[in-house]
């Protein structure tokens, strides 16, 4: 995996990389090992939400989760190349990322994988595959991972995904979030991307039981309640529609920032 992903990101011996993240999780071990596999020049910072605000030195690689790039936007022209991983990068801040001069991308992996298997840069739709890595789909068009390298099993995973080719697809959304309403199959992460642009505040689209619809639509805000515009919904199909608003003061997270959908409506419903 530290091979590949040199490769992909054409790192060498001697090159300037950031350790900024918790070395008890995979990705901060990861980068210990792509620095002692790739022969990074690696500095340590404590693990922190602004971890550029102490190092004064320009970096060629670094790794950080979302909040991490947020908090260090105005930092960020000091690196090179970055990837973000652990949780999704949402649209605003995909758009800020955008204007800077860094390389920036996202990063998909999982448990079974130890790390990232894909990356997309910022500003394009499709994640391409490391070196070593194919994949395919299977009969729910959920992604299939082939990683010979990494593990002898296929994994197959709850992700729906467009396949371009063996080496890139497009994340649609998660299986197990997907909403039946009165019969229509709807996607959350594809109503999501259509708010973002109407949305700053996290938010997140869900479902509770319905007599009528089996399940309805709803969305959850994070936040104390407030007015919110009258052509919020204009991007939406009327299926798409939420038929319920939900407002959550604060959002269930992982350590990386990625919102635990199931714990925050628990809190509410």
């Amino acid at each position: 995996s530290a091979l590949a992903t040199g490769d992909f990101f054409g790192l060498h011996p001697g090159d300037k990389a950031l350790q900024c993240l918790p070395v008890k999780y995979v990705a901060g071990k990861m980068m210990l090992v792509r620095a002692m596999i790739l022969g990074l020049d690696l500095e340590f910072v404590a693990p922190n939400s602004h971890p550029l605000d102490h190092v004064d030195m320009d970096f060629d690689f670094v790794a950080m989760v979302p909040l991490q790039a947020q908090n260090s936007l105005t930092e960020l022209k000091r690196v090179k190349k970055m990837i973000v991983g652990g949780a999704a990068v949402n649209k605003n801040l995909e758009k800020q990322l955008l204007q800077l001069p860094t390389q920036v991308y996202e990063t998909y992996g999982m448990t079974e994988t130890i790390t990232h298997i894909a990356a997309r840069k910022l500003g394009e739709k499709a994640f391409t595959v490391l070196p070593g890595v194919t994949v395919s789909y299977d009969d729910r068009n959920c992604l299939v991972i082939h990683a010979p390298r990494i593990t002898d099993e296929v994994i197959v995973t709850n992700d729906l995904v467009e396949l371009l080719n063996e080496n890139q697809f497009i994340f649609v959304g998660r299986e197990d979030n997907v909403i039946n309403s009165g019969g229509i199959k709807l996607i959350p992460e594809q109503i999501e991307e259509k708010l973002s642009h109407q949305l700053t505040q996290r938010f997140f689209i869900a479902s509770k039981p319905d007599a009528e619809l089996g399940e309805k639509v709803i969305l959850v805000i994070e936040g104390e309640a407030f007015d919110l515009p009258d052509d919020l919904y204009k991007t939406l199909d009327k299926y798409e529609k939420p038929k319920e608003i939900l407002f959550v003061p604060k959002f269930k997270e992982t350590e990386n920032g990625k919102i635990i959908r199931k714990e925050t409506l628990a809190t509410v419903l």
